[in-house]
């Protein structure tokens, strides 16, 4: 599968997001997301970044983005100024879990996260084998790696139920960035290495 964007996941998001619709992406590294929203839907589009280097790069791709830090917060911004808040391969690596996803649901009408899932068959095979898995969706050695936690879709549909909030839609995809039919459960979270979820707050 040709993936425009270059990431399957961002394929997706920019599927569900309608022209002219306001977006937060948190975590937007050099803008590459934004930049294919505002070009293509029209969107009014703003980042949250922390890096220096992916700042400038944002800028240059004309992005409107902020430097921040996620863990403490969106103070910056009011209730539901977004439609859609994104945090795309960053969730793993945040601390205070529950509170982003909150913070997103506040600021934005919908949040939209996709996240490398540790259930995937190759990377138990790794786990099996003894040592902890690198692969395209978790590209670091256990010593350098920005990851603070490792949980699977299941997991993370538990923490959701927990927490209140309503799945819109799920897609999970194999490596190949193609996606896993959503079957059973259990074989979806076998078969699936990364997971894109729309949520909102269930009524």
């Amino acid at each position: 599968m040709t993936h425009t964007l270059g990431r399957p996941d961002f394929d997706l998001i920019a599927a569900w997001i309608e022209p002219g619709h306001r977006v937060l992406d948190l975590g937007c590294g050099d803008g590459t997301l934004l930049k294919h929203l505002i070009e293509t839907r029209g969107v009014q589009g703003w980042g949250v970044e922390i890096d220096d280097s992916n700042i400038l790069a944002a800028i240059r791709n004309g992005i409107n983005v902020i430097q921040g830090n996620l863990e403490r917060g969106l103070d910056e911004f009011a209730d539901q100024a977004f439609d859609h808040v994104v945090l795309s391969r960053t969730l793993q690596t945040v601390r205070h879990t529950e509170g982003i996803l909150l913070e997103m649901l506040r600021v934005g009408r919908e949040a939209v996260v996709s996240f490398p899932n540790f259930a995937y068959w190759k990377n138990l095979r790794s786990v099996l084998d003894g040592r902890m898995p690198v692969s395209e969706d978790l590209p670091y050695q256990w010593y350098d790696s920005p990851n603070v936690r490792f949980f699977t879709l299941l997991d993370f549909e538990a923490l959701c139920e927990k927490m209140g909030l309503l799945i819109r839609e799920r897609h999970v995809l194999d490596e190949q960035g193609n996606i896993v039919a959503n079957t059973d459960n259990r074989e979806v979270n076998f078969l699936g290495s990364l997971a894109v979820y729309r949520l909102t707050r269930a009524r």
